[in-house]
């Protein structure tokens, strides 16, 4: 379970897909049995990296007059569980069995961040039909990235990519490959995957991974990709979920260096980031701070060099990750 503090929320998840998508309260996805914690701004003092400049990029504005949910902010029990199908009746997967860094119990999980194609909609029925009515938020490995798997579908999302000619290079260390996402077709395939296997299945909202790949982090796409071209495309898939009745995560748009974040920010819904302490990106989130949730994770960095300045942001929760790293907790 990963408790993250919140200005309004946040957290991080595998490299699968080239895509992400932000959220309120925070959250990292940490190893099945491990317990991370999402941490706010820098480490000790607030980071000192400042938000990027606004560029001439135009911020999207949302479109449709649909409804959907909206991450509270302030503490927020969360679970990331992306490893593998959640198991409803195992106290591991649920996060109900965590403690905290003093050895206190930790909150049960009132949002839980699972995979989408993994999970079914039974899966979701159980988990809105909990106690404490938690929230299921759809990871999708596409926006950016896809990989060979079996979802239950007459033909496999990646069959029709490959098909379509929109496949790029592979992901270094992932059995995934980048999508062209100026490829009408990449649009089609990815909005038909968030319809069939998140808004079918009943999830409340879609966490993208990998949405920010213009900047070159991950890896060589094979195609020649600018923040333009990933704004027009994260633009259209966030309003296609907003009309499907999903809320959007963005995830990690804080590692691009530029203003991608806070050119996304009247878009997206909540944020996913993995270490911005760590690494000082906290800052280039200052545009959600106080009214969006912000999900963090951190695995390498003591608590005590973060845990004091999380207090804003908190909220907690437990994840795995298909990745060994080990997260933390603050209290």
């Amino acid at each position: 379970m990963i408790y993250s503090p919140i200005v309004t929320t946040t957290t991080t998840p595998v490299a699968t897909t080239t895509t992400t998508v932000a959220t309120s309260t925070t959250t990292q996805p940490s190893r099945t049995t491990t317990t991370t914690t999402a941490a706010p701004v820098t480490t000790t003092a607030p980071v000192t990296t400042t938000a990027p400049a606004t560029t001439t990029t135009q911020a999207p504005a949302p479109s449709g007059s649909g409804s959907w949910w909206h991450p509270p902010t302030g503490a927020l029990p969360w679970q990331w569980e992306i490893d593998h199908p959640l198991n409803v009746n195992s106290a591991t997967d649920m996060g109900t069995n965590d403690t905290l860094p003093d050895g206190s119990a930790a909150p049960a999980p009132v949002v839980y961040d699972i995979d989408g194609i993994l999970n079914t909609a039974a899966t979701v029925s159980a988990l809105h039909a909990e106690a404490t009515t938690p929230s299921a938020i759809s990871r999708l490995v596409p926006p950016a990235t896809t990989t060979p798997r079996d979802e239950g579908t007459a033909t496999t999302y990646y069959a029709q990519y490959q098909a379509a000619g929109v496949l790029g290079d592979k992901l270094s260390g992932y059995p995934e490959y980048f999508l062209n996402i100026n490829s009408p077709a990449t649009v089609s395939i990815t909005e038909a995957m968030i319809n069939q296997q998140c808004a079918a299945k009943g999830f409340d909202a879609v966490e993208t991974d990998l949405d920010e790949t213009y900047a070159g982090g991950d890896g060589t796409t094979g195609f020649t990709l600018t923040e333009a071209d990933e704004v027009t495309y994260m633009t259209t898939l966030a309003n296609y979920m907003h009309r499907d009745g999903l809320a959007w995560i963005i995830k990690n748009p804080d590692d691009t260096g530029d203003n991608y974040a806070a050119t996304m920010e009247p878009l997206a819904d909540g944020v996913l980031t993995e270490q911005c302490n760590q690494y000082g990106t906290c800052a280039a989130l200052s545009s959600y701070f106080g009214h969006k949730a912000i999900f963090n994770a951190e695995y390498n960095i003591p608590t005590s060099q973060f845990c004091a300045t999380t207090t804003r942001w908190a909220s907690m929760g437990r994840t795995s990750r298909r990745v060994e790293r080990v997260a933390q907790s603050c209290q």
